[in-house]
């Protein structure tokens, strides 16, 4: 199989999977402290490019898809922010992820960071904007922030982390596989 039959494959699963781990447990997806389960997906672009478009289209999907009807602004800026977080995490994983390891560096940890900042900042400044029960002052807004963030690092390394770990492992995004 070519390389970029490969990627496309590799692409639309990652989206498949972020869509099915966001829109069953949508309670907890969407929302000011959200454990969206498919953002521990968001370590794969340290494997594969094509977690970046697979990734964005899985995020776009399932918010357009979302139960709650967050509407078009998290539509378009919350798909755009996954988008932006997993290029720079492709983009520093790069630099500073080596598959492989023995261990899991700091170096690689610091490269999982922009989901987290990008969707905390992002996602958590739209949100008190679009949700009906929360009121758009700066406290709101830095506390929605704060808690877009915290809840996607929880996701992203206690989640994750060991998926990363796991992957690499099985060499299944090496690239003959194993």
């Amino acid at each position: 199989m070519n390389t970029r039959t490969v990627l496309i494959t590799q692409g639309a699963i990652i989206a498949a999977a972020y869509i099915l781990l966001t829109l069953p447990l949508a309670q907890v997806t969407f929302g000011p402290l959200q454990f969206r389960l498919a953002e521990a997906l968001t370590v794969l672009p340290l494997l594969t490019p094509a977690a970046i478009p697979g990734l964005f289209l899985g995020c776009l999907l399932s918010n357009a898809f979302n139960p709650a009807a967050l509407g078009p602004i998290d539509i378009v800026f919350g798909s755009l922010a996954t988008l932006v977080a997993a290029w720079l995490t492709w983009r520093f994983g790069r630099r500073f992820f080596k598959p492989g390891q023995e261990r899991i560096s700091w170096k690689t940890l610091m490269a999982l960071l922009p989901p987290v900042i990008i969707n905390g900042l992002v996602v958590g400044f739209y949100l008190p904007f679009i949700l009906p029960e929360m009121e758009p002052d700066p406290m709101v807004v830095a506390s929605t922030i704060l808690t877009v963030a915290l809840s996607e690092a929880v996701v992203v390394f206690l989640v994750g982390v060991p998926l990363l770990i796991g992957l690499d492992k099985s060499g299944i995004f090496s690239p003959r596989g194993n």
